[in-house]
């Protein structure tokens, strides 16, 4: 199940257990992961992609390992809230998902998502290639925990 609703996301997954928040890009996902509470989102890692199965293998199997109940998908709208190319790719990305997993994904706003974490990493005076290595799972973190705030307030 793919769903924008975060109503219908917090029944699916449950009143507990942790998610995954992810800000796919076309060279990497970023991965971020939440405490078993949904109150603290913490950068987990980068997977670099190559051919979608791999990739969601890899995914799967981090989520097993931590005994996640849901994604937290990055949804790339444009600015003015209309989508593109990159939102229809995710869209997909999502549908496919769903055809190899059960949990239930969310599809949440990430405009500016990754200009936000690249700003955080100039403040902390973080070097060109050290900004390259983590941005987009700081970005996954900023959008995982943008949603769980999100879904806090409403309980």
């Amino acid at each position: 199940m793919t769903t924008e609703d975060q109503a219908q996301f917090r029944l699916a997954v449950g009143p507990s257990g942790r998610l995954i928040g992810i800000d796919a890009g076309t060279k990497t996902l970023g991965l971020a992961l939440s405490d078993v509470r949904r109150t603290i989102a913490s950068p987990l890692e980068t997977i670099r992609r190559t051919k979608f199965t791999a990739d969601a293998m890899r995914l799967f199997a981090i989520a097993a390992e931590h005994e996640v109940a849901g994604l937290i998908l990055g949804l790339p709208r444009n600015l003015d809230g209309t989508e593109g190319p990159r939102a229809q790719a995710t869209r997909a990305l999502a549908r496919n998902f769903n055809k190899m997993s059960p949990l239930p994904v969310l599809l949440w706003d990430e405009r500016l998502t990754t200009a936000e974490a690249e700003r955080m990493l100039i403040a902390a005076d973080q070097s060109r290639k050290r900004r390259a290595e983590v941005i987009d799972k700081l970005a996954a973190t900023i959008i995982l925990q943008s949603a769980l705030d999100r879904l806090n307030q409403a309980t």
